[in-house]
């Protein structure tokens, strides 16, 4: 080895010993004569100094040593003065005196500057995309690639405890759309053909339940060929989990213990809110907090009035109401601060989400205020601040329209006031299940699946709750898919569902989403015929390990966990992909191009 410790060991237990040190010079300081660097690898920093008094040969080796460098280095270990100790660094309490040092490589001064510890300069995200190498060495990078490497260990060890088999499945595959665009593989040897990028391992998994492999999971790459925003990329990475000869509640039971593991192994220090896990139906979710995903570390719940405002007064609740919509009150602890603007922001943006508008009331010292109080009546806006217990310094905002835009609407409403109160404590990790999913929706998402005017709301193979069997035949968009999510801290942190393992009930789910027999056979024929030769019962569960890692990190998006990502754009900055390929290469594979 070219070191005898790492930059991050060293404590007062080496004092006096002789080391050997590699790694980055991460800052270089002339203090009088005496040079001070601070060489860096991944385990952290550690102080050396250069004193012409101990090693006149190596101090003039360091007087041209830049940032960036690598270098190895030899010295004792010395104790620091006490009021020289850097509480900051594990290494703090030390320094090591050099006598020998070597170059190991000089270094261009870089396009931003690395620091070990907070950035001092902020970097356009393009350049760091660009020298991502670079980017990988700065303190924040290290931490979240490392945390992402813990979680995956973790997920590993306690899988393996509980009987679990890690299955790699195949990367090229037959295209079985399953809701979001697939990328195309070129296959030379059979002209014409294509493989696609798994959009997920989905029925890979169920034909290893067929195989009897009642306890599988993968760390699996996935791939989709979709927009992009910061939460999703055209590769990631999930936990992919299978199980044979369970209900829900057993899924739901290993998923939560193992989540409480990660916490407690990798984030000790934060909290999580919700012991056992809180459960929320669908329909709760949305009728409480406007989204299917709800952030729950912060207390804003929806107060439905309808009821008691349907022959008021005010034409925009009572007109929602006889149109058999709803009205949903949410009540803000000290919102009475909100200024006209922040109001005018926040009604701009629930009409983004197809609201008419945003009612309010504000209760101010001298009494309610609010344009809409001379419709209401001062009876019935008393009841409604008795209803909502709301109080002096408190707002009360209000939503009326049909369920899902009234209560989606609201939720962004909801959103951006916790923001703006600053209620998003990161310290905090809310998880949530949200189970009884509607088992189909009816939009312009089941024809660009290719499914019809109907869409499966989870994906073809999900398994519809039992007591709704019924309906498939008659009303299909009132089942309810036995399916259920993992939300943490207000975003989808993993989806699941039982399956279906029977042919004919899987049939049956294709001929809703108006998929013929042939089609059918010819997309998903391997399923239908595996079906046939004893199929178990089964369900699964798919985290996704990137927006996992992201949440536990404080990250804006996923990007900051990944090694090497894309842009917004899809792009590769620092290998420079996508990129032309040449016509030999296109000629090989039968492909011409016509890019006009």
């Amino acid at each position: 080895m070219l070191r005898t410790h790492t930059c991050g060991e060293l404590t007062k237990k080496q004092v006096g010993k002789k080391v050997t040190l590699c790694g980055w010079v991460n800052t270089r300081r002339d203090h009088g004569g005496v040079i001070f660097i601070d060489l860096r690898d991944r385990y952290g920093l550690t102080q050396v100094k250069f004193d012409p008094k101990i090693s006149q040969k190596t101090w003039g080796v360091a007087d041209r040593v830049r940032p960036e460098w690598v270098l190895q280095v030899s010295g004792e270990v010395l104790a620091r003065p006490k009021d020289m100790i850097n509480k900051n660094l594990a290494t703090g309490e030390i320094e090591v005196a050099i006598t020998e040092i070597e170059i190991l490589n000089e270094a261009k001064t870089p396009p931003f500057e690395i620091w070990w510890g907070q950035d001092k300069v902020a970097v356009n995200e393009e350049t760091r995309l660009q020298y991502r190498y670079l980017d990988l060495r700065t303190e924040r990078m290290n931490k979240n690639i490392i945390t992402r490497h813990q979680v995956v260990k973790v997920m590993r060890e306690f899988l393996d405890q509980q009987g679990f088999v890690e299955i790699e499945t195949s990367n090229l595959i037959k295209g079985t759309p399953e809701g979001a665009r697939e990328f195309l593989v070129p296959s030379r040897q059979h002209p014409g053909n294509f493989y696609v990028l798994p959009q997920s391992p989905q029925q890979l998994k169920q034909l290893l339940m067929v195989a009897g492999f009642d306890r599988y999971y993968q760390i699996a790459k996935c791939f989709r060929d979709e927009d992009q925003r910061g939460d999703r990329q055209p590769e990631f990475t999930q936990l992919d989990l299978e199980m044979s000869f369970v209900e829900q509640e057993d899924i739901l039971q290993l998923v939560e213990k193992m989540m409480l593991q990660i916490c407690q192994e990798v984030k000790p220090d934060k909290k999580v809110v919700f012991k056992p896990f809180k459960r929320l139906t669908y329909n709760e979710a949305l009728n409480l907090y406007g989204s299917d995903k709800p952030d729950l570390r912060f207390n804003l719940e929806f107060i439905d009035i309808t009821d008691k405002v349907k022959d008021c007064g005010f034409s925009v609740f009572s007109e929602a109401v006889k149109a058999q919509g709803v009205v949903k009150a949410l009540k803000v602890e000290g919102g009475a601060k909100f200024t006209r603007k922040d109001i005018d922001e926040l009604t701009e943006l629930a009409r983004q989400h197809q609201a008419k508008g945003l009612a309010y009331i504000t209760i101010k010292e001298e009494g309610p205020q609010s344009p809409i109080i001379k419709f209401l009546g001062d009876n019935l806006t008393a009841e409604i601040i008795k209803v909502t217990k709301a109080k002096k310094g408190d707002i009360i905002f209000f939503s009326a329209d049909e369920l899902s835009i009234a209560c989606t609407s609201l939720g962004h409403v909801r959103s951006e006031i916790a923001q703006r109160l600053g209620l998003l404590d990161n310290k905090k990790l809310a998880f949530v299940w949200v189970v009884n999913f509607p088992m189909f929706k009816s939009n312009q998402a089941g024809e660009e699946a290719g499914y019809g005017e109907i869409a499966a709301s989870h994906h073809p193979f999900t398994r519809p709750v039992d007591e709704d069997l019924h309906l498939l035949d008659s009303q299909p968009l009132k089942a309810r898919a036995n399916a259920y999510d993992l939300v943490l801290n207000g975003y989808e942190a993993g989806g699941g569902s039982m399956r279906i393992h029977e042919k004919e009930l899987q049939q049956k789910i294709f001929k809703i989403l108006k998929i013929d027999d042939k089609t059918a056979q010819k997309r998903f024929g391997h399923l239908l015929k595996a079906f046939e030769y004893g199929a178990p019962p089964h369900g699964g569960i798919a985290p996704g390990l990137d927006r996992l890692v992201m949440i536990l990190q404080d990250e804006p998006n996923i990007r900051e966990v990944m090694a090497f990502p894309k842009t917004g754009d899809a792009r590769d900055l620092m290998l420079g992909a996508p990129s032309e390929v040449e016509t030999k290469q296109l000629k090989e594979l039968h492909i011409k191009l016509d890019l006009d």
